[in-house]
């Protein structure tokens, strides 16, 4: 896949692909690539930024490895929501998960990631969602899990300007 490195993403985009059932996130973080990595493969760190401000998450397990498994809980309003899957692939640059929300557990998507580094300090998060469908797809795009993303990637933004990543 070919990347857009005269571009700047301080704030993701996200993007439907048109007749796939495809979402495609790109975000740019003052970080290296392995610390990206680091946020997304350590629990400890993970469950810091995951999700909306008003949402307190925490994990119930984590194997974040080649065909690991996971599960989080994202508490809001007393109401809890678990979100699983499992870690096909976790290697230095990548990560392929699946995910689905425990609500609609036959909803899964197929996720990759992984981290560009676009000089200047920065580097590029591109992720990929392949949903189980169109309605599954625009049923994620419409579950305000943009908010989640923006919230979460400024959480994220304050972790490593801290120097916690």
């Amino acid at each position: 896949m070919s990347t857009q490195t005269d571009s700047t993403y301080d704030e993701a985009a996200i993007e439907a692909v048109p007749d796939l059932p495809i979402v495609r996130i790109t975000r740019d973080f003052r970080a290296t690539p392995e610390q990206l990595m680091r946020a997304h493969t350590d629990p400890d760190l993970f469950v810091r930024w995951i999700g909306p401000d008003a949402v307190n998450a925490r994990i119930d397990h984590w194997d974040c490895r080649s065909l690991g498994s996971y599960r989080y809980v994202a508490e809001h309003d007393g109401v809890e929501h678990g979100f699983r899957g499992t870690f096909p692939e976790v290697s230095s640059d990548r990560i392929v998960q699946t995910f689905a929300y425990e609500g609609m557990p036959e909803a899964i998507a197929l996720e990759t990631m992984w981290f560009e580094d676009v000089g200047g300090g920065r580097t590029r998060l591109h992720a990929q969602s392949l949903c189980d469908s169109i309605e599954g797809r625009d049923g994620m795009l419409s579950s305000g899990m943009d908010v989640g993303v923006h919230e979460g990637y400024a959480k994220l933004d304050r972790l490593l300007a801290a120097g916690d990543v």
